[in-house]
């Protein structure tokens, strides 16, 4: 599937890090670095700027290793990008840690992933059909 992109950054565009990578590494394209303190967030840029077909979607995902090493995580994750949306594509980090996190210019910050979706159409009812689960929420399933 191509997406057409702008890329005003002078990061190389994302890449898939293996063959079989489900989300492409996308860089920070930050001027001056972005000190991220205990529990604060920040809009990130990427300088990236996408044509998204329609159907489609672009999630934005935490790379895992920022997560367990460093305590960063996409703030919204996953945060949606709409195939109407043409500005530039942002990643809302937040530090979960104790310690400040610097992000500098071209750091790994995220992924991006590509994702087919469906548009629902409401159909207004009075009862649903039965179920196992029936009204059991959160927990309600188990740890196992």
């Amino acid at each position: 599937m191509k997406v057409k992109v702008i890329n005003r950054s002078s990061n190389p565009l994302p890449e898939y890090a293996t063959e079989f990578s489900a989300g492409l590494d996308v860089r920070a394209a930050n001027e001056e670095p972005i000190v991220l303190e205990p529990l604060a967030r920040a809009m990130v840029p990427t300088g990236l700027y996408l044509e998204i077909p329609e159907g489609y979607e672009v999630q934005v995902r935490p790379r895992s290793g920022l997560a367990a090493k460093k305590g960063i995580t996409v703030l919204n994750a996953p945060g949606t990008i709409d195939a109407d949306y043409r500005g530039e594509v942002c990643v809302i980090l937040v530090n979960l840690s104790q310690e400040p996190f610097t992000v500098e210019k071209g750091e790994r910050v995220a992924q991006l992933v590509l994702a087919r979706h469906e548009r629902l159409e409401w159909e207004p009812a009075d009862e649903l059909a039965a179920s196992g689960r029936g009204e059991g929420g959160f927990g309600s399933t188990g740890t196992k």
